[in-house]
């Protein structure tokens, strides 16, 4: 079984750089730790998942174009 934690990133524009050059060191901190706590918590699905990624959703522009980096951290 596959588990997959996805943050969300969104950017109107580039001018401040893309979606995914806003998911820095903290951040990725953060939400592994929220997956650290969620996986001791007993909301976890059973069967326990074997395998658990990290993917990046990146929502830029103003027509919402949404790219997925799997495995991002």
């Amino acid at each position: 079984m596959l588990l997959v934690f996805c943050e969300v990133k969104t950017r109107s524009s580039n001018r401040y750089g893309a979606p995914e050059e806003s998911v820095v060191p903290r951040q990725v901190a953060r939400v592994r730790a929220a997956a650290r706590s969620f996986l001791a918590s007993s909301s976890v699905p059973s069967p326990r998942p074997r395998v658990i990624r990290f993917d990046v959703a990146c929502v830029s522009g103003r027509n919402a174009e949404v790219s997925v980096i799997e495995d991002a951290f």
